[in-house]
């Protein structure tokens, strides 16, 4: 029940933040304009500083488990290749690919991540090391998805040039990048441009959901309401249910376990929608899995941890 509680905790706010935004739109307290600001400052500032923060606080040398790393990094390619290969078989509308594969693979481990390891089992444990193994290739991949499987047509040589330069010039993943010099050499920042840094990154999630719901339209999501559910039944089932026997097969001790568990059946993350926005993707398929998985997740991640307890592997 207290796994129950923690995971509504974790959620309801979420989805309560997007409908908060659909409210305001509906009365004309902010416009599309804001909307379409607000997203381009979450995507440009605040995203790129939250994941730089994550990163940076991280020591990534601390309690270094190689093999928790690489199954971390390498699940994450695999985890999105699959989605990918069933996307490409799935999605009758190809410009649907990008948003769906990045919906079904990509979950909120940086957001939801450590607090949920923290609850259950007392301490962050491996949580910030699967973030660092884990959260720059949902970036890259994601980028790399959004740039084939969007609504612009591009191919071959053509599309990989543009996947490169996308993977070099989006800010998600410079803020990424610019982390890990402080998380591998471990690097403190003083206080004052810390708790500026906190600042910013504090405004990257409400103003995200905020321009979610400001932009969410219930005639559009209801004819991406199928491949929203199929891609939410991915995401919060399939997954874990491919990884974690592998991962207890491999022996990892409880907070591996736990913090696999986020990286392979958290919801999708508010980013992925900044992303689909920005990338000219299908943002309504985005926002409609974000919703959806954000509303389940309490009940399927409740529902793991049962069985994990039961498994006596937590």
């Amino acid at each position: 029940m207290d796994n129950f509680i923690f995971s509504i905790n974790a959620t309801i706010p979420i989805f309560l933040v997007i409908l908060l935004g659909w409210f305001l739109m509906k009365i004309h307290l902010i416009s599309e304009e804001f909307a379409n600001v607000a997203n381009k400052y979450v995507f440009k500032v605040a995203l790129p500083v939250l994941l730089f923060r994550d990163i940076a606080t991280t020591s990534i040398l601390d309690d270094l488990n190689v093999k928790f790393v690489l199954f971390c990094f390498f699940g994450t390619i695999i985890m999105f290749c699959l989605v990918w290969v069933f996307a490409l078989v799935y999605c009758r509308d190809k410009t649907m690919i990008g948003s769906f594969v990045q919906g079904a693979a990509r979950g909120s481990a940086a957001v939801l991540g450590v607090a949920f390891v923290e609850n259950i089992c007392g301490n962050s444990g491996m949580a910030p090391l699967m973030i660092v193994a884990a959260v720059p290739m949902y970036n890259v991949i994601s980028v790399i998805a959004l740039t084939f499987g969007g609504r612009d047509e591009i191919h071959g040589t053509e599309g990989i040039k543009k996947a490169f330069v996308n993977i070099l010039k989006n800010p998600i993943i410079i803020g990424i990048v610019l982390g890990i010099p402080f998380s591998v050499f471990d690097i403190s920042i003083p206080a004052i441009p810390l708790r500026t840094i906190n600042y910013v990154a504090q405004t990257a999630t409400p103003i995200a959901l905020i321009a979610i719901g400001a932009g969410f339209d219930s005639r559009q999501a209801i004819t991406r309401l199928k491949p929203s559910i199929v891609a939410t039944a991915i995401k919060l089932v399939i997954l874990p249910v491919v990884f974690l026997p592998i991962a207890i097969k491999l022996g990892f001790d409880p907070s591996e376990i736990v913090a696999i568990l986020i990286m392979v059946g958290a919801p999708a993350t508010v980013s992925g929608y900044i992303m689909a926005k920005n990338m000219n993707n299908d943002y309504v398929l985005s926002s409609n899995i974000i919703v959806i998985s954000t509303l389940l997740s309490s009940v399927t991640l409740t529902m793991w941890v049962f069985v994990l307890k039961c498994l006596g592997v937590i």
